[in-house]
C-alpha cells in the first residue's frame, strides 16, 4: 500500500521486511531473527508516528484515496439497502447517495456523500460535492424516514458543497440553509458521522443531528486548509499552519464540544483495516440509537436545537425561547 510522505520510512521498512521474507522463502534461509527484529522496530516506528500526527497529516489521511466511502460502509454495516434517486424537482445527484437499509434488526434511512476510486466515477460522484438537488434529495429522504419513524444515519465526506455557476442559479445556498432549518425539527433521531472529509456547509447540510461523531483521523471544518491559506497568506503552501490554526480535528473539536463522540480507527487510518473500521462504527450507530430511542419526541427535539444554539457563544447560554 502506497503511503504518504510522513510515512515514508513506515514503507521503506515494510518494504525491506517483504525483500526479506521473499529472499528467505526463495533462497531456503532462515532469516526469521532478523525479520522479527524488523517487525518490532516497524511496531515501534508506527506508534511513534501515529501518536504523534499533525493536524496537517491528519487531513491527509482523511483524504487518503483507499480510504472506506459510504457505500463502502453501508455494505460492510448495512444489510438489504435499496437506493433512492431524486429530489423530485431536477436530477439525482450522484454525489450524495441514500436509502432503505437495515443494520442488525434495526430499519434505518442512511445516506452519504459518495466519491470515486478513478477519474471516471469521480467525475460522475463530482469528487464528493453535492449540487443543490442532492441537498433536496437528502431532505425528502429525511422527510419520509420521519414518517415511517426510520431513524437516520448520515455518513460525511465532502471537501464542500459544488460551487459551480450551475448549482448556484439552482439554489445551492438556500438547499443547504433549507436543510439546516428543517434537520432541526426532524421527529426522529439522526447520527451523523464525518468519515473523511467534513467541509464547510457541504458537510453541515446534512450534518444536523442528536449525535455527532467524527472518525480519529477526518476532520470537520468551515473551510479546507488550503482555502484558508489562500485567504489569510495568499499562499495555499501555508495549508499545514492553517490546519492547525483551524482547530479541525476530532480531539480538537470535542474539546469544544461541536461534536459528540470519536471513533476510533485503526493504526493508520481507516483505510489499513477497513473491516475493523465498519465494526467500530456498526457499534457506535447501534449503542447511540439504542440511546436515542429512549428518548421521547419532544425531548429529542428540544435537546437537539439547544445541542445547536449553544454552539459559538462566549457567555452563558441563554434559555431556549
Amino acid at each position: 500500500m502506497a503511503g504518504l510522505d510522513f510515512e515514508k520510512p513506515i514503507v521503506d521498512l515494510e518494504k525491506k521486511i517483504q525483500e526479506l521474507q521473499n529472499f528467505s522463502k526463495e533462497k531456503h534461509v532462515d532469516l526469521s531473527l532478523e525479520v522479527k527484529k524488523l517487525q518490532g522496530k516497524l511496531e515501534g516506528l508506527k506508534k511513534d508516528i501515529y501518536a504523534n500526527l499533525s493536524p496537517w497529516q491528519k487531513v491527509q489521511i482523511a483524504r487518503h484515496p483507499q480510504r472506506p466511502y459510504t457505500m463502502d460502509y453501508i455494505s460492510l454495516i448495512m444489510t438489504d439497502f435499496i437506493e433512492l434517486h431524486g429530489d423530485r424537482l431536477f436530477a439525482d445527484d450522484k454525489a450524495l447517495v441514500g436509502g432503505l437499509a437495515k443494520i442488525g434488526d434495526i430499519k434505518v434511512l442512511v445516506m452519504g456523500h459518495q466519491k470515486g476510486r478513478d477519474i471516471k466515477e469521480n467525475l460522475k460522484r463530482n469528487f464528493g460535492c453535492a449540487h443543490p438537488e442532492g441537498y433536496r434529495k437528502a431532505l425528502r429522504l429525511m422527510q419520509m424516514a420521519q414518517d415511517f419513524s426510520l431513524p437516520i444515519v448520515v455518513f460525511i465526506d465532502t471537501p464542500g458543497a459544488y460551487p459551480g455557476i450551475g448549482a448556484e442559479e439552482r439554489g445551492q445556498a438556500q438547499a443547504i440553509a433549507t436543510n439546516l432549518r428543517e434537520m432541526i425539527s426532524i421527529s426522529t433521531p439522526i447520527i451523523s458521522i464525518i468519515i473523511g472529509e467534513g467541509g464547510s456547509g457541504g458537510a453541515l447540510g446534512v450534518a444536523i443531528a442528536d449525535k455527532v461523531c467524527v472518525l480519529e483521523n477526518a476532520y470537520y471544518s468551515v473551510i479546507s486548509p488550503e482555502g484558508c491559506a489562500a485567504i489569510l497568506w495568499k499562499d495555499s503552501s501555508k495549508a499545514p499552519e492553517a490546519a492547525e490554526a483551524l482547530k479541525l480535528t476530532a480531539q480538537d473539536l470535542l474539546k469544544m464540544g461541536l461534536i459528540d463522540e470519536i471513533a476510533p480507527e485503526p493504526q493508520g487510518g481507516a483505510h489499513r483495516d477497513p473491516q475493523k473500521m465498519a465494526q467500530t462504527l456498526k457499534e457506535v450507530i447501534l449503542e447511540n440509537l439504542k440511546e436515542l430511542s429512549k428518548e421521547k419526541k419532544e425531548e429529542l427535539l428540544k435537546s437537539r436545537y439547544n445541542k445547536f444554539r449553544a454552539m459559538g457563544q462566549i457567555g452563558p447560554a441563554s434559555p431556549a425561547q
